[in-house]
């Protein structure tokens, strides 16, 4: 039985979660395929040893911030810990967080959120309350759901966390009838941009996007770019959908330096000739199924196979209208410029068919607006199909 969440938790118990919640935020773009996890180690009201996770396979937030309170000199016998997730049980690439607790000498666990993991939802909790450790649970839990949404859903369902990106006038537009879209919005705009990419294990475009743009879709370094993807040299997945193998050879997606990263997804339409061409550049995968697109939803299972828990879908309208026409979309971040493009022919947002019913279109929660410069921001939540 998972351990309940404990009632009357302090002011000062939640200074100390937010705190490991701040650390936690640091790992952001470099510990995929595992969760952002921070802790905190208190002891008579002053911390003794903080940390979080880096990166994948490296040691997680308790282990430290148990090796920090060492290096400080510190006793952490009887101490608290503060984490943002539950403690792992099991080996995996490093040791399960429950010894190194147990080790250490913790008196006291303040635990955030259960691992969303079912097959070890609670493990954690049980085996440490044996070992005579206190443990209470639910401390800003939220938070720390939302802080690892991408994450939460790929350990569960195996397939990545969804978001459409896309920026646009006013009236819903991305591009002119010739396909020129730079730029609709401003600086800062395009800096938030970025700091999605740099968030994401992968990014998808459609063949239209790239021979318009010819982008290099990476995670540029700047100020828009976390601090952690710095630190880790975070290579994006690129992720192009080309069902019969057009893009140009010359494109920077299959000639830059970064050439390795990139996946065109195609169909059994593709010629030989080009699959050859390609597979010598880049990965290549064949789409089973209906020779004139690639199915989203068949991508999605084999990107999560690969663990890509998180995919950034920029580009362009058809390629974002056939994600939501199969209810794969978790979340969109929508810029608006205060510009109107009009046109029948100028290139939409979200293109495609359409819905024939006012009550099939997906609908959004959790709705919040931002300034970013002279732009919108409309970041939400797509409410799950009913």
């Amino acid at each position: 039985m998972v351990s309940q969440p404990t009632a009357g938790f302090t002011p000062e118990d939640r200074g100390w979660m937010q705190r490991a919640l701040r650390l936690a935020r640091r790992g952001l773009g470099a510990t995929s395929p595992n969760p952002m996890v921070g802790a905190v180690l208190v002891n008579r009201g002053r911390v003794i040893g903080q940390g979080w996770h880096r990166r994948a396979g490296e040691p997680h937030a308790e282990v430290e911030a148990i090796g920090d309170a060492a290096k400080r000199g510190e006793s952490t016998v009887g101490s608290t810990l503060y984490v943002t997730l539950e403690p792992c049980s099991t080996h995996g690439r490093t040791p399960p967080c429950t010894d190194a607790i147990r080790t250490a000498g913790i008196a006291c666990v303040f635990i955030a959120a259960v691992d969303p993991n079912p097959a070890h939802a609670g493990r954690g909790l049980r085996i440490l309350k044996r070992r005579g450790v206190a443990v209470h649970s639910g401390l800003l839990r939220e938070a720390s759901e939302r802080l690892n949404e991408a994450f939460n859903h790929w350990i569960v369902n195996r397939t990545p966390h969804v978001t459409v990106k896309a920026a646009m006038t006013l009236d819903g537009k991305i591009a002119t009838e010739s396909g020129q879209s730079k730029w609709i919005t401003g600086p800062a705009a395009r800096d938030w941009g970025m700091r999605l990419r740099c968030a994401s294990d992968a990014i998808l475009v459609g063949m239209n996007t790239v021979q318009s743009d010819n982008p290099s879709l990476t995670c540029r370094r700047g100020n828009a770019e976390p601090r952690s993807a710095l630190a880790g040299g975070h290579r994006l997945r690129r992720v192009v959908l080309d069902s019969r193998a057009r893009i140009p050879l010359d494109s920077r997606l299959l000639s830059d330096e970064d050439a390795e990263q990139t996946i065109v997804v195609v169909t059994g339409a593709a010629p030989a000739r080009r699959l050859a061409a390609l597979s010598k550049r880049v990965t290549v995968w064949i789409c089973p199924g209906d020779p004139t697109r690639v199915d989203p939803a068949w991508l999605m299972t084999r990107l999560g196979s690969e663990s890509v828990t998180s995919l950034l879908v920029e580009g362009g309208g058809e390629v974002a209208a056939s994600f939501f026409e199969k209810r794969l979309v978790h979340r969109v971040a929508f810029f608006y410029a205060p510009m109107i493009l009009g046109g029948l022919r100028t290139r939409k947002a979200v293109a495609g068919n359409g819905v024939e019913r006012i009550e099939l279109a997906p609908r959004l929660e959790n709705v919040e607006w931002r300034r970013v410069g002279a732009d919108l921001l409309l970041l939400a939540r797509v409410q799950a199909s009913r």
